[in-house]
């Protein structure tokens, strides 16, 4: 692409000097007649403050203005956000539906048809702890889109054919079935309640058991979980072995260590063997370059986070072909355990550092991912803290704090778990042991 940009440029040259015509061609530093000219970019945009209001019976509101270069934004993002998940099905009947309830977010209510929702929104995401539901549209669309919302919420129909449609498409995803086997191996208690519906539990699920699910939990007590570790293996053939090895870590109430995991992560960083994205994504970050750029036989390798309010998870995922499967896991263990032994060093964190800084900030420009993180932390924390505690949280790691945090988590019990061809994956107590 660049080449034949390139070689345009160089015969447009070669015109011009050959037609004579260079000294007709006005300068780009010169505004073109009749054309608006934009004012000057500021130095420094005074950004809005963020104002939370209880209602009597509990219900938090919060409004910021998603200030955008100098002009006002015609858009607006509106979403409403509930403290219910997976870790409050109690009772079993429950078991695997919020995954369900995501996937019927913004079909058919009482008052509209699925169409008529498909024409105006369409986007919900579910967690262990938390449940979202998004509107994005115009301004002026505001007064409609709150009514939309709370149809969606309120008044759901779940009619039983959409809900087989929905169904249907639950277990096609090897990377989310392997990343639930992990909390179901690593917990005792709510955060083990699977998030996703395996196929065992589809028969029961339906449109009635969806509504006693809504009408039940969006106001349940949080139950506690106690982090165990285990394993977790599911034997389905193919040609693939995906594996994923964690450890426990702090939740987002404590920020300190919160804020370590996530530098951690970008650290290990790590993707696909091929990605869409392009080339340059992450490819200095360790898992890149210690485990994908030198085995051919590594799929995929990527560090991952599941953080909840009190507790979380944090590991590595690979998927590798099966006769390689044991050396991955041994691989992906190494990397663990090179970080408290002092490999990590003052290049490889600042590099890491300043990626996660940019990771947020960038995110943070999108209206939707902006209105989810107020909604999100005003559901844990109660308020929406300064992005600028975050950076400064960030700069002040050292490489004693990385080394000392990554030492404790490994000293836990290991959780692992294994989805494929598993046949030559290593025992647990094998994989646990190189962690001693």
């Amino acid at each position: 692409m660049y080449r034949t940009a390139a070689s345009r440029a160089k015969g447009l040259k070669v015109s011009w000097l050959t037609s004579g015509y260079s000294g007709s061609i006005t300068s780009l530093d010169i505004p073109l007649p009749g054309v608006f000219q934009p004012p000057p970019l500021p130095d420094h945009v005074e950004p809005s403050k963020l104002k939370i209001t209880t209602l009597p019976y509990g219900l938090k509101t919060a409004s910021h203005r998603f200030i955008m270069l100098v002009v006002q934004n015609p858009a607006a993002s509106i979403g409403l956000y509930v403290d219910c998940g997976s870790i409050y099905e109690e009772a079993s009947c429950f078991h695997r539906a919020t995954h369900l309830l995501e996937r019927m977010a913004f079909k058919r209510t009482l008052n509209r048809s699925h169409l008529g929702l498909v024409r105006e929104i369409e986007a919900a995401s579910a967690s262990r702890e938390q449940m979202s539901y998004t509107i994005h549209a115009l301004k002026t669309y505001l007064p409609a889109m709150v009514e939309l919302l709370i149809d969606s919420v309120r008044t759901p129909a779940f009619l039983d054919c959409q809900v087989n449609e929905e169904i249907a498409e639950l277990a096609k995803n090897p990377m989310g079935l392997l990343m639930e086997a992990v909390h179901t191996a690593g917990y005792s208690g709510a955060l083990a309640n699977p998030l996703y519906a395996h196929e065992s539990a589809l028969d029961r699920l339906n449109g009635q058991l969806l509504e006693e699910l809504m009408t039940e939990n969006f106001t349940a007590v949080e139950p506690k979980s106690q982090y165990t570790g285990g394993d977790f293996r599911q034997h389905t053939g193919g040609e693939a072995t995906h594996f994923a090895l964690a450890f426990e870590v702090p939740g987002w109430n404590n920020e300190t260590e919160a804020v370590i995991v996530t530098v951690l992560q970008m650290l290990k960083g790590g993707g696909g063997s091929f990605s869409a994205g392009g080339p340059g994504k992450r490819m200095h970050s360790w898992l890149y370059l210690r485990i994908l750029n030198e085995y051919q036989q590594v799929h995929s390798c990527t560090a991952f986070t599941s953080i909840f309010n009190n507790t979380g998870l944090f590991g590595i995922y690979g998927c590798s072909s099966p006769e390689f499967a044991a050396k991955a896991i041994e691989l992906a263990a190494k990397e663990l355990r090179d970080v408290p032994r002092g490999k990590v060093n003052q290049k490889h964190l600042d590099r890491a550092k300043a990626g996660t800084k940019s990771a947020v900030l960038m995110n943070l420009e999108s209206r939707i991912i902006a209105a989810e993180d107020i909604g999100r932390q005003i559901l844990t924390f109660g308020e929406r803290k300064p992005v600028e505690l975050f950076l400064k949280a960030v700069d002040g790691l050292t490489l004693k704090d990385i080394t000392d945090f990554t030492s404790e988590i490994i000293s836990k019990p290991l959780t692992m778990g294994s989805f494929g061809e598993v046949l030559s994956v290593p025992s647990y107590d094998t994989v646990s042991s190189k962690f001693c």
